[in-house]
């Protein structure tokens, strides 16, 4: 028996959340639970939960994010939360970063075959495109790292007054808890806990929102921006 053939129904609410991409997210369940288990982007075991767990579970993250927005999906891997959110919003801008050749392959495969226009793939580490990649509003993450590495990462890729939303789990208070001076170093002003999902998923999914001021990543990343801002302009006279 094959992955695929381990795929569960598909639930009656994903014609509701996925609406005209509806077939779109039913071959993306289908890669995953295929070429994503034979590369080694999704344990097998997690076939038989795609949709409840990981296709829905990051397309509510979409009820938080605003209208018309760029958005950077940092450590993409098999394009979670990223390509459910591009799915259900082609109204964002989406960059998929993702640092694994082997994962951003597969995520050029899905970007070309579902036809999401409005979403870009980026091989690369969050620290090593800081400066090469214009800022965005919205930095996604999930499964990613502990909440305070993860905002290290994130945090300096946002514009300023924009939010970092992470998908986490039981843990999320706690994590914000503990990542609370880290945050505000980052240049953090305002944090929240979030369930959204609500007649969607069960259990409700978590978002941490980290808000930003008007210097993401704090006064060193604020530095290194304008640094790497002015090779870049150089390499481009030359």
């Amino acid at each position: 028996m094959t992955e695929a053939a381990e795929l569960p129904p598909v639930p009656e609410v994903a014609h509701e959340v996925f609406g005209d991409r509806y077939a779109d997210a039913v071959r993306y369940a289908e890669l995953l639970a295929e070429a994503g288990v034979q590369r080694g982007l999704i344990g097998p075991r997690e076939v038989p939960r795609l949709w409840e767990r990981h296709l829905l579970n990051c397309a509510v993250l979409s009820e938080v994010v605003p209208d018309g927005v760029t958005v950077c999906d940092v450590g993409s891997g098999a394009g979670l939360p990223g390509i459910p959110l591009a799915l259900v919003r082609d109204d964002l801008k989406i960059t998929l970063l993702e640092p694994l050749l082997r994962r951003t392959n597969f995520l050029t495969e899905v970007v070309e075959l579902l036809g999401l226009d409005h979403v870009t793939v980026v091989r690369g580490r969050a620290e090593e495109v800081m400066g090469q990649l214009p800022p965005v509003h919205v930095v996604t993450a999930r499964a990613v790292a502990p909440l305070d590495r993860l905002a290290t990462w994130g945090i300096p890729l946002l514009r300023p007054y924009g939010e970092m939303l992470a998908l986490k789990g039981d843990t999320a208070e706690e994590e914000l808890k503990a990542a609370g001076a880290a945050l505000s170093k980052l240049g953090a002003v305002e944090t929240s806990v979030l369930q959204v999902g609500e007649g969607i998923v069960d259990p409700l999914s978590t978002v941490v929102r980290v808000e930003v001021g008007e210097s993401p990543g704090g006064v060193r990343f604020a530095a290194k921006r304008a640094k790497a801002a002015r090779t870049g302009r150089t390499r481009r006279r030359r």
